[in-house]
């Protein structure tokens, strides 16, 4: 059975993001600090079509959330910063012509556009009926793998308030922000019972795994 997860790097207040977020700058000012535990590590070099890299336990985890995913979901504006409809040259995204990705990802927007094919296997879909008809599409997509909610922390919130979310992943990174993009700033509804199910310490980054509670 397909299983829908979270996976986010996050400062110790919350952030996932620092301020002002642009296309120039899509992780705001900072942000970069919250995956600087990431960037030595082999699976993720390996993703970026590099060579080499760390074998450790962050690697591991890593390697087995790659392997995982079917398919993901994300908002416009982890795609392009949302900025406007598409126009006739419209931007094709902060990920380059070959996206870390390397399958289906769904777009929720408002603004139609066709299917966008890139190197390496990533094409994007652009989706525009909302935060469920883009799951369907995702689970039918992933097959036997699961779907990642990618976010931005909007997107996030919308699916875990939807109680379409079973797991929430977060690297926990030693780093106080204390301003910029909060993942669950806001969150709405009753409270949302969380199972602790795995906890990894290293030196850059404490992982957590909870399991969602329906």
């Amino acid at each position: 059975m397909v299983a829908v997860f979270v996976e986010m790097s996050m400062s110790l207040d919350g952030y996932i993001a620092g301020p002002d977020d642009s296309q120039e700058s899509p992780l705001g000012d900072g942000g970069e600090r919250l995956h600087e535990w990431v960037f030595d590590l082999a699976a993720w070099r390996e993703m970026q079509g590099l060579d080499g890299g760390k074998t450790n336990r962050d690697n591991e985890i890593v390697s087995e959330s790659i392997e995982r995913i079917g398919a993901h979901v994300m908002g416009r504006r982890m795609f392009d910063n949302g900025d406007g409809p598409w126009g006739d040259d419209p931007f094709e995204g902060y990920w380059g012509e070959n996206p870390p990705f390397h399958g289906p990802v769904f777009v929720l927007t408002h603004h139609p556009r066709e299917p966008l094919e890139m190197d390496g296997g990533t094409t994007f879909h652009f989706v525009t009926d909302g935060i469920e008809t883009a799951l369907e599409r995702a689970e039918a997509a992933a097959g036997d793998r699961d779907v990642r909610i990618s976010g931005g922390a909007d997107v996030v919130r919308q699916y875990v308030e939807a109680g379409l979310v079973d797991e929430i992943q977060l690297q926990l990174v030693p780093v106080l922000f204390g301003d910029g993009i909060r993942l669950f700033e806001h969150l709405i509804g009753e409270p949302i019972e969380l199972e602790r199910t795995r906890v990894v310490e290293s030196s850059d980054v404490t992982h957590l795994r909870f399991r969602v509670i329906h």
